[in-house]
């Protein structure tokens, strides 16, 4: 049986997530939501964890932490087992309560956290369960939307901090409403199923915590180890096209034969699934928006005429990709 990678170091951001065993139901009434609650804030203390963020649905839950120290798979174990207990006798029923191993995936700094906080406070909205994020009451938002009444344990300071404005609980609520235009972009980033970030972020987690002798029961290990340097698909890229991505990012102007270059250069990058369009766009000097529209137009011209995508296909097979 496969397992998770578990990378564990102190001052570690995490976004987790977890469902109920079969999908079944792991808050069955308020109560069930008051100790998963208090339950989380005794692992916060006990285990030294900052809680950033949470929201409960009725079969899974999320939640935004930071660990204090390398002790990840303590707090979880203990927050879940606990839980379970609490609720199979609250409820006369015993066996898992939930569906395997909890998920985790780290996550790169405050900037990446204040994004996953728009994405699972909206959680309530995607479902249905409500028409105003604010009329759910098993949520942080509250707390960083209107500064309503929330646990000591809860840690808002953080993100709030990221607006630089007197009123940062009306910024959030701005954020929040404007995320799911931002939804694509956001999940573009999350890398190997493990990583929330840049590639340089990846790059050096996987030379601080890869060891040398793989562990055949975790394969995102070996997909770590296997991935081409972007760095190299970048310079190999650039070369070949005959991009002067310098060039490119200074100039606000640029010739039709630059800009054939430069779109065919973005494709090609966009194309592998390792570059989201902000990482592209932070080498060109375009905004996230402006490089889906080059992939766009590109993406038209490859389907109407054959003799262009021919010789993109030429093009391509000399990157090593």
């Amino acid at each position: 049986m496969t397992r998770p990678w578990r990378i564990e170091y102190q001052g570690a951001y995490y976004h987790i997530f977890s469902r109920g065993n079969q999908q079944q139901d792991i808050f069955l009434n308020d109560i069930d939501r008051h100790t998963f609650l208090k339950t989380l804030g005794r692992m916060s203390e006990r285990f030294e964890v900052d809680v950033f963020a949470y929201v409960l649905m009725n079969n899974h839950y999320h939640l935004l932490l930071r660990t204090n120290r390398a002790n990840l798979s303590k707090g979880m174990q203990w927050l879940g087992t606990t839980y379970t207990t609490i609720f199979n006798l609250s409820h006369s029923q015993s066996g898992h309560l939930f569906q395997g191993r909890y998920k985790s995936i780290l996550v790169e700094n405050e900037a990446y956290l204040l994004q996953l906080s728009c994405y699972i406070h909206r959680n309530p909205l995607r479902a249905g369960m409500v028409m105003r994020l604010v009329d759910y009451h098993w949520s942080s938002y509250p707390a960083y939307a209107y500064n309503r009444r929330h646990p000591d344990w809860l840690n808002t300071e953080l993100i709030l901090k990221r607006f630089k404005t007197n009123n940062r609980h009306r910024a959030y609520r701005e954020k929040v409403q404007k995320y799911s235009d931002e939804k694509k972009s956001i999940w573009e980033e999350i890398r190997h199923g493990l990583f929330f970030g840049s590639q340089a972020f990846v790059k050096r987690i996987k030379n601080d915590y890869l060891k040398d002798e793989l562990q055949a029961d975790i394969p995102n290990q070996k997909k770590l180890v296997d991935e081409i340097d972007p760095d190299e698909i970048i310079k190999n890229a650039a070369a070949i096209i005959n991009c002067d991505l310098q060039k490119f990012k200074k100039s606000r102007r640029i010739s039709n034969s630059d800009i054939a270059s430069r779109d065919m250069f973005i494709y090609l990058l966009w194309q592998t699934g390792r570059f989201s369009n902000s990482e592209i766009g932070r080498l060109l000097g375009l905004t996230y928006s402006s490089v889906s529209r080059r992939v766009t137009i590109f993406q038209t011209r490859l389907d109407r005429d054959k003799r262009f995508k021919l010789n993109y296909e030429k093009i391509k097979s000399q990157i090593k990709v």
